[in-house]
């Protein structure tokens, strides 16, 4: 896949197949209610906020929404040098990280949620 068309995905996963230990083995996992229910008041936040979900935010939307504080931004500054993103990936890092913020109910992104976005982008070399 091209570099400008792998831009355009936000999100790239590796996902492994399971071994049979980890298909039978019990496993503690929240409940899927419980995350729809997350994902409900994050969508909510969202449209509260901005007036619509945060993967339909524009450029200017996004730097008015998705400010970082201080650590979050010297380690997104980080990535954009290290990892040389395009100005198109900068923006899909920064609205990924508005929606995990969301998801943690938090008001403002921290390095934690710009890290997390990242890494979600990690595969992005691979294409």
């Amino acid at each position: 896949m091209s570099g400008p068309l792998a831009d355009r995905i936000d999100i790239k996963l590796e996902v492994p197949a399971p071994r049979e230990a980890e298909l039978v083995a019990p496993i503690a996992a929240e409940a899927s209610e419980s995350i729809r229910e997350r994902v409900q008041k994050a969508r909510q936040a969202q449209v509260h906020r901005q007036g619509k979900p945060n993967a339909l935010l524009g450029t200017r939307e996004i730097d008015r929404h998705c400010t970082t504080d201080r650590e979050g931004d010297q380690l997104l500054r980080h990535a954009l040098a290290r990892l040389l993103l395009s100005a198109r990936a900068y923006h899909r890092v920064l609205r990924v990280a508005r929606s995990i913020a969301d998801l943690a109910e938090k008001t403002s992104i921290a390095a934690e949620h710009i890290a997390e976005a990242i890494q979600y982008r990690r595969l992005d070399a691979s294409f």
